[in-house]
């Protein structure tokens, strides 16, 4: 038997619970993964919330790593006993073991454990879309980042920083200030809407920034815009506050012909070639030092309620994981 949180309503933590299951024969194209470790990620918290909708009763989770079990017809990518990891769907990663298309799955090297593979893997390639794709960070770039001391914002600054960007960090209280500095950022200011646009101009001696990564949303959407340099790139990739409010077309004309985009990791990874090599990029900056896996917390499987509680209240500081 294995063990899964299942939900049947959106609410509050308490909506999660441990349910056993049943161990299944992997079909055409699919593993069964036995797993290590598990991560958590906000996205997780939205869709328990509602706030990012899912069909119900369902599992939760979409970052995982562990050991092939047994494999499926037509399955050659992977083999039984080989490590992995994986940070896509389908839901179900806050489980003991479960079945998993094998072509999503990334063969991890031995010298990184299942615990850092599973805090690394989703953020590290959110981190490398927003770096590589949205926006094409490298010498020269001056960019804001939210969040800068949390599990993602421990990836994006020392890979910006590598790329050659300077790096504004934004946090939500003074204590985060000396972590968001020792990360590597460059500057760091504590949130505050209504002065957040003019700090960002001061720094930058009035240029203000090339781009803006902002994954709060609605508190934070106006500062942003008012960061940003004439054809500037704002990048709204979350909405941990809500949904911004919409924006009229000329708004970004007046501020100085804006550019404005809500990219999702799904979009940046829709075909196994795309996701393995994007996938392969957050390995190898791993392997060179450009990033270090950095873990937070761990819990148990059975104490995922908990985990979400310390990610929604801010409290937390960095990657958690769930142990099952």
């Amino acid at each position: 038997m294995a063990s899964a949180i299942r939900f049947t309503e959106t609410g509050n933590p308490e909506v999660l619970h441990l349910h056993t299951v049943s161990v299944q024969t992997p079909g055409q194209g699919e593993v069964w993964l036995e797993q290590e470790a598990v991560g958590v990620n906000f996205l997780d918290v939205s869709q328990r919330k509602g706030a990012v909708p899912v069909a119900l009763p369902s599992g939760l989770g979409l970052e995982g790593a562990g050991r092939v079990a047994a494999v499926g017809d037509g399955v050659s990518h992977v083999r039984v006993g080989d490590r992995v990891a994986y940070a896509t769907g389908p839901l179900g990663g806050y489980a003991s073991a479960r079945l998993f298309p094998a072509d999503r799955l990334v063969k991890i090297p031995d010298e990184l454990s299942f615990d850092e593979a599973a805090a690394v893997l989703f953020k590290g390639i959110t981190a490398q879309y927003l770096l590589k794709s949205t926006y094409p960070v490298g010498p020269g770039t001056t960019m804001l980042l939210y969040g800068v001391a949390g599990g993602l914002g421990e990836i994006m600054v020392p890979w910006a920083r590598h790329l050659g960007a300077t790096v504004i960090g934004v946090v939500s209280k003074p204590a985060s200030v000396d972590k968001a500095r020792s990360i590597g950022c460059d500057e760091v200011l504590v949130f505050d809407a209504e002065t957040l646009a003019a700090e960002v101009a001061r720094i930058t001696d009035g240029r203000k920034v090339d781009v803006v990564y902002d994954p709060i949303g609605r508190v934070s959407f106006q500062a942003s815009l008012d960061s940003l340099r004439p054809r500037g790139l704002m990048v709204s990739f979350g909405a941990q506050s809500g949904a911004p409010s919409a924006v009229e077309l000329a708004t970004l004309n007046a501020k100085g012909s804006l550019f404005l985009t809500r990219p999702s990791l799904a979009a940046h990874t829709a075909s196994a070639a795309e996701y393995q090599e994007r996938a392969q990029d957050v390995l190898a900056a791993v392997a060179a030092g450009i990033i270090t896996p950095r873990i937070w917390a761990r819990y148990p499987l059975a104490d995922a309620a908990a985990a979400h509680a310390e990610l929604e209240s801010g409290r937390s500081s960095g990657a958690i994981i769930l142990k099952p």
